[in-house]
């Protein structure tokens, strides 16, 4: 079984207009609504590829039983903590030829609720899969991902971590199947700029080095690297299509690469898998389909 964790899953509305004036009233042409959260966003393409997993995390208030009841009628199994106070994030996307975001707080998450999601992790399996992604609330402690990991350390349980800096780098210890930070990111952790492929392939060991044993880099329209446990590192492309969208790209490649690693084994076919989702994605207006992703994986 594969697990999403997302602390601070979202409401994200989406909002589009022609023309955007701040202090002034402005009358959309287009909404959508979308239930947020990177490991949500991972759990929803999962569940379009069928892939079985839970999304666990935090919700709270009237938003967050709409974010859940929105993810059971997408097919996506939840576990969800309810907390007791306050209520999940709402965050808004103007779209106005730029993008603007205004992201929520979310409520505040006490030591007995993280206590209840050890509890919940302790269900977790030799060779299930975890996956954490994105950044960490301030009302949860900043080592939370480490606690985890250690937690769970004594299990055969794979891994996967999409964060940045030293979030990322205070878990390799802990010898995480997959990381995908993007080529900013991998440079930013060494202090360098990354110039070309070699570069990140050297970058890329080194974190292999520290503990990682996939790493995945995310090079925007330049494609993506791959250096996979062996030291073999594989490139591919993006596929050709009109980027429409910005939000859960990053997560789709995440989970097009363990499908595609969980249905053939192969580095090669996970990597296609992978861009295809989260090129799949960028090219719709929400988290891509099963058909969407297949037709791009067709194309390879």
């Amino acid at each position: 079984m594969i697990y999403t964790v997302t602390f601070n899953p979202a409401l994200d509305y989406v909002v589009r207009f022609d023309t955007f004036c701040m202090g002034d009233l402005n009358r959309t042409n287009g909404e959508e609504l979308y239930f947020g959260g990177k490991g949500i966003n991972v759990s929803v393409v999962l569940s379009n590829l069928g892939v079985p997993n839970i999304a666990l995390g935090f919700i709270a208030g009237f938003t967050g039983n709409a974010i859940e009841h929105g993810l059971e009628k997408q097919q996506v199994q939840t576990d969800f903590i309810k907390l007791q106070n306050g209520f999940s994030r709402i965050n808004v996307k103007i779209k106005a030829g730029t993008e603007t975001e205004i992201n929520g707080q979310g409520p505040d998450i006490t030591e007995e609720d993280v206590a209840k999601l050890f509890q919940k992790l302790d269900q977790i399996s030799d060779s299930d899969t975890l996956i954490l992604a994105g950044s960490i609330p301030k009302t949860l402690p900043d080592d939370i991902y480490e606690r985890i990991l250690e937690h769970l350390y004594h299990k055969n349980v794979r891994f996967v971590v999409d964060a940045t800096g030293d979030l990322l780098v205070n878990v390799l210890k802990y010898k995480p199947f997959l990381i995908k930070p993007n080529h900013h990111e991998l440079g930013e952790i060494f202090h360098t700029e990354l110039k070309n492929n070699d570069d990140i392939i050297e970058h890329a060991s080194k974190l292999q080095q520290m503990g990682a044993q996939n790493v995945l880099v995310s090079m925007a329209s330049a494609g993506a690297i791959l250096v996979d446990q062996t030291g073999k590192a594989h490139k591919i492309g993006v596929y050709e299509g009109k980027v429409v969208n910005s939000v859960g790209s990053g997560d789709s490649m995440v989970a097009g690469f363990l499908y595609g690693w969980e249905k053939t084994g192969d580095y090669e076919y996970a990597l296609k898998a992978g861009t295809a989702a989260g090129c799949a994605t960028a090219f719709s207006k929400g988290i891509a389909t099963k058909q969407e992703i297949l037709t791009l994986l067709s194309e390879s």
